[in-house]
């Protein structure tokens, strides 16, 4: 079966098509919204397709006393997951500005709603697709109401097992709603190399034969690099202005030098990956001249001799009789006389 291209935006997205770069913003303005315009300026200088909130009512999200994850007690401190998000909050005001100003900017506002009213808001204000994140892959009432958008949905599959993710595409499928793009996640931040398992980017592609992309939580570039290598159609990576800056992600994000880097490197592989064909390229006629070998005459040979083996010898330059031919040379009869090292032709022969 083929996969199939998704539209979002003005955009296509799926195999063939240029892959989409997003900025995972996240939470990473730190509840500013000066901050969050910010970075809507510079990923849009370091060449993300998009850039990614995270839209959430603290009070819909968690419970009062929600734990932190050990990575976010090591950068926040240990107050609870509530305190925490309480101050990254932005409120809908400040998203109907950074949606407008990413128009403005000319980058796509993508933004991940975390309870149900986030998600009703996020499809007023005119999303063009929905991005639901690891922790909600088994959030059946939350995939049915997004789902009923009809909008495209990238859904990360990060802890989930091979039949919640099937649980979840089926569920989302019910609808009536097909445009769904899975991506390959590690929760872990920063994941270290070992846990990646990028080869599960096959299995679900065989499973479920859709686009796969892959949301990236490693340090440094070099996974979301391979990720493209091996098809993804969209790569999700953390981004902050500064990694020194308080708060639960920036330092398992990229700054946007690194962000550029990251950019410039998958757009490289894109072009080196090329169709497929096995075929010389133009580039190499040249050199194919110089680099290949021909039959040359060994020694002097007078014209009318009958060629034998021991007159020949295989050199440089290419611009002759190909050496496969060498067998079929043996016992013709040469129409001109041929000096030592003169590359042979097919009419200085009979």
């Amino acid at each position: 079966m083929e996969e199939k291209r998704i539209k979002i935006g003005k955009r296509f997205v799926g195999e063939g098509c240029p892959s989409l770069i997003i900025a995972e913003a996240g939470v990473n303005h730190n509840g500013s919204l000066k901050l969050a315009k910010k970075m809507i300026d510079a990923a849009k200088m370091a060449g993300a397709g998009a850039i990614k909130f995270q839209t959430f009512i603290t009070e819909e999200l968690v419970t009062q006393d929600a734990p932190k994850a050990n990575y976010q007690k090591k950068a926040t401190g240990s107050k609870s997951q509530y305190e925490m998000l309480k101050k990254l909050e932005l409120s809908e005001r400040d998203f109907k500005e950074l949606f407008n100003y990413c128009k403005r900017r000319g980058i796509m506002f993508l933004s991940t709603p975390f309870d149900s009213k986030s998600a009703e808001f996020l499809l007023k204000l005119g999303v063009p697709a929905f991005k639901i994140g690891s922790g909600d892959l088994t959030n059946i009432p939350l995939l049915l109401q997004v789902a009923g958008y009809k909008r495209p949905i990238i859904l990360s599959t990060g802890m989930a097992t091979l039949t919640e993710i099937k649980e979840a595409v089926k569920t989302i499928y019910s609808t009536g709603n097909k445009n769904l793009i899975l991506l390959h996640c590690t929760s872990n931040y920063p994941t270290k190399y070992k846990e990646v398992n990028l080869r599960a980017m096959e299995a679900l592609k065989k499973r479920f034969n859709v686009p796969i992309g892959y949301s990236d939580h490693t340090e440094g570039i070099e996974v979301a690099n391979a990720a493209v290598g091996m098809g993804a159609c969209v790569v999700e990576k953390h981004f902050t202005l500064d990694r020194s800056l308080p708060g639960p992600d920036h330092k398992a994000s990229l700054e946007p030098d690194e962000f550029a880097k990251m950019v410039r490197s998958i757009r490289n592989i894109e072009l080196a990956m090329g169709d497929g064909i096995k075929r010389p390229q133009r580039s190499e006629l040249e050199i194919k001249k110089v680099a290949r070998k021909s039959i040359v005459a060994a020694r002097d040979i007078q014209a009318g001799e009958i060629i034998t083996k021991d007159m020949l010898a295989v050199k440089r330059p290419g611009t002759g009789i190909e050496p496969k031919f060498f067998s079929q040379i043996i016992g013709k009869r040469t129409k001109v006389a041929l000096s030592k090292d003169q590359v042979l032709t097919w009419g200085k022969l009979v």
